[in-house]
């Protein structure tokens, strides 16, 4: 479909850098923004890098009861402090 569109000067530099880029033509540039820009389920997902750390140093079955003895040792220490 052939259409005529207006860009603003800052869409046309972001259009010309993606040209530059990636090699492409101005009509694919456009065609690839809009459509990164409208699909709901982009193809190029970011995914969250994994790292390992080794072991665990506490059982993480009771992780939050690990946190909730540490919370406590600390308010008990801000009470010793404080008198």
């Amino acid at each position: 479909m052939r259409t005529t569109i207006t860009l603003t000067s800052a869409a046309e530099e972001a259009v010309r850098r993606v040209m530059r880029e990636r090699g492409l033509s101005f009509k694919d540039a456009v065609n690839s923004a809009i459509l990164a820009g409208l699909d709901p389920d982009p193809v190029d997902a970011y995914e969250t890098p994994v790292h390992r750390f080794g072991e665990a140093r506490v059982p993480l079955d009771r992780a939050l009861a690990v946190a909730a003895d540490l919370e406590d040792e600390a308010i008990m220490q801000k009470q010793e402090l404080a008198k």
